[in-house]
């Protein structure tokens, strides 16, 4: 994993509302690979799994909403289980 990813992912769990909109992208996009759609300020990302498959993040001002970087968080160890079980 890149340092920059490790890095973004610390500052969005110590303080989820602090963190950068564009920031928040990388990780999805590490993550989840490149947005099925990016207009205007959201962006939607597919995820692997059934049910809702998809993170939605929106830009305010700049920065990410501290709700929606809770739910990536989420949606990255909920990945990182199903990783671990497949292997």
């Amino acid at each position: 994993m890149e340092k920059k990813i490790l890095k973004l992912l610390a500052q969005a769990k110590h303080s989820p509302h602090q963190l950068r909109y564009v920031d928040l992208q990388r990780i999805c996009q590490y993550y989840f690979g490149k947005p099925r759609q990016n207009s205007g300020s959201h962006c939607i990302y597919r995820t692997p799994w059934a049910g809702d498959p998809r993170i939605n993040i929106q830009n305010h001002k700049g920065m990410a909403k501290a709700y929606q970087v809770k739910q990536v968080l989420q949606a990255i160890y909920k990945l990182e289980q199903i990783n671990e079980q497949s292997q």
